[in-house]
């Protein structure tokens, strides 16, 4: 399908954090998704045939499972956070072409084959992908060598969105982020960290878009503690049925997770913190 059937409406609520994936069919996701690599000027840019973009859409949706939250939808969110922040921030006239395709294609390939088990899981009951990497990373490894299959670019992005890496890549961000410098080549942790930022997002948008998206992260979490019940294995508090609340799941994160990385970020780029209208992180620091 072609993207000039999408309206100039939706292609401007697509450049926003605030954008209602909730709404969309897969396969007009998919539609969306071949604008945000036609808008940003990647066919023309590398000489990429539209054919075979589609193709590679294609490819990564159908290596995505039918799990409650880490599926195709997620994917979709993810990117088009990932974009709405490249043209809310103004990225384009700060970094290079080939690091915005990057960027964009980390989000969307970073949970590819995600088997709705966490990496604590993996380890616990010993599966094939933790023996095959050896207990490091083993989900985020995984969704490289997948993307790898389909093509073969972007795997420190990618392997930034291990949860267990967060503090030290937001520490790593915390040193650089006075002096930070778009032309400096080790500077180039803002790749990792706004393609983080765009993971872990769901709390920044409106209230509608992403108190559904919570249900669905329980859902997988009680499914997974439910499993290690079963196989007797240790349950990690924030999954268990028995003593996760929707609220009490939610103010921990925000308060110690999502609010020092949003808070960091926003000092790199303060039209992050400009009117709730424009941006749902405003709305974040406000609450909390």
């Amino acid at each position: 399908p072609s993207s000039l059937q999408v309206t100039e409406e939706v292609r401007e609520h697509l450049k926003t954090p605030t954008f209602d994936n909730w709404q969309w069919e897969e396969a007009e996701m998919l539609v969306l998704l071949q604008v945000m690599f036609t808008d940003l000027d990647f066919l023309t840019a590398f000489h990429i045939q539209l054919d075979v973009l589609q193709n590679f859409l294609f490819q990564v949706f159908c290596h995505y499972n039918n799990i409650p939250f880490h599926n195709f939808r997620h994917c979709f969110c993810v990117t088009q956070m990932m974009y709405g922040l490249i043209w809310l921030t103004d990225l384009k006239s700060k970094v290079s072409r080939i690091d915005l395709l990057v960027m964009l294609t980390s989000a969307l390939c970073h949970d590819l084959d995600h088997p709705g088990y966490n990496n604590v899981f993996q380890i616990n009951a010993q599966t094939d992908l933790a023996l095959r990497y050896n207990d490091i990373s083993p989900l985020e490894n995984h969704h490289c060598a997948v993307a790898f299959g389909i093509m073969s670019e972007v795997p420190k992005c990618i392997l930034a969105t291990d949860m267990a890496r967060h503090n030290e890549i937001l520490h790593k961000f915390k040193s650089i982020q006075p002096v930070f410098n778009f032309t400096n080549k080790e500077h180039k942790e803002l790749m990792k960290i706004m393609v983080k930022v765009s993971d872990i997002s769901n709390e920044a948008r409106p209230m509608a878009v992403a108190e559904p998206w919570l249900d669905c992260l329980l859902q997988e979490f009680f499914n997974q503690s439910d499993t290690e019940k079963l196989k007797g294995l240790p349950v990690a508090p924030f999954m268990d049925r028995d003593k996760v609340s929707k609220p009490s799941s939610q103010t921990g994160f925000i308060r110690f997770v999502l609010l020092p990385l949003f808070t960091e970020i926003t000092k790199l780029f303060p039209c992050l913190e400009v009117g709730a209208d424009r941006s749902p992180i405003d709305r974040l620091l406000i609450t909390y």
